[in-house]
């Protein structure tokens, strides 16, 4: 029998927290902590194990940027993140993103949005379509040291896997890759899968990321017209 989902709860707001509590009790994952500021969710995280944050982002004494941090430390174990906001593209979610998290989802996300997208972080995919983080960084990446870019350096990727991030990073999900690449949906897996292990990465999510600050993927930049080359 599977466990049940373990979730802490991080945001100064009370009437959130109880909302996301009783949403997600009522679907069967259990809140095991509750925060009300970044110091409290760190502590709560070592003591309780939990399998995903939801972290808000503007939070006393330490905000949900820095605690995020502070968690994703490439600790065994650490649980997935889902940065919380009130704003679409807040800058500091595109931080919280560079940081480790996983995704985010606006507080007046719906019932069944909240409790798929608990569900679908603990299995390890990234919460955000490609398509969404591209804007994202378009907007966000390369405007300060404050972002935490991540600063990988592409030159253990195959020229395939290059083809493959750059395409990622325009939003192409892995059926659409298949399709432009002329490659099976479970080969181009298994690059994206070696893409993740060679640059260090969690997910989709800071793949994108990291083709826009490396400069792979330039803002505003329009698909290649050029068929893809043949090599697998």
């Amino acid at each position: 029998m599977t466990e049940p989902l373990r979730v802490l709860l991080a945001d100064d707001q009370t009437l959130v927290r109880t909302g996301f509590r009783l949403i997600l009790g009522a679907d069967g994952i259990d809140v095991v902590a509750e925060a009300t500021n970044g110091t409290e969710a760190v502590e709560a995280v070592r003591r309780t194990r939990p399998d995903v944050v939801l972290m808000d982002v503007r939070m006393p004494e330490m905000d949900g940027l820095e605690a995020t941090r502070r968690i994703l430390t490439g600790a065994p174990g650490e649980p997935r993140v889902i940065i919380l906001t009130t704003f679409d593209l807040d800058r500091y979610v595109y931080a919280a993103l560079s940081a480790g998290a996983s995704g985010f989802l606006l507080k007046d996300v719906t019932p069944e949005h909240l409790t798929a997208a608990v569900r679908t972080v603990r299995t390890g995919d990234a919460l955000l379509a490609p398509a969404i983080t591209r804007r994202l960084v378009q907007r966000f990446a390369q405007r300060g040291s404050d972002t935490a870019a991540l600063h990988r350096d592409l030159a253990s990727l195959t020229p395939r896997e290059l083809e493959v991030l750059g395409l990622l990073a325009r939003g192409l999900s892995n059926a659409e890759l298949a399709t432009r690449l002329h490659l099976a949906e479970a080969t181009v897996k298994t690059h994206v899968a070696r893409i993740l292990a060679k640059l260090g990465l969690r997910d989709r999510v800071q793949a994108v990321i990291v083709a826009y600050e490396t400069g792979l993927v330039s803002a505003g930049a329009r698909e290649a017209a050029q068929q893809p080359t043949e090599q697998t």
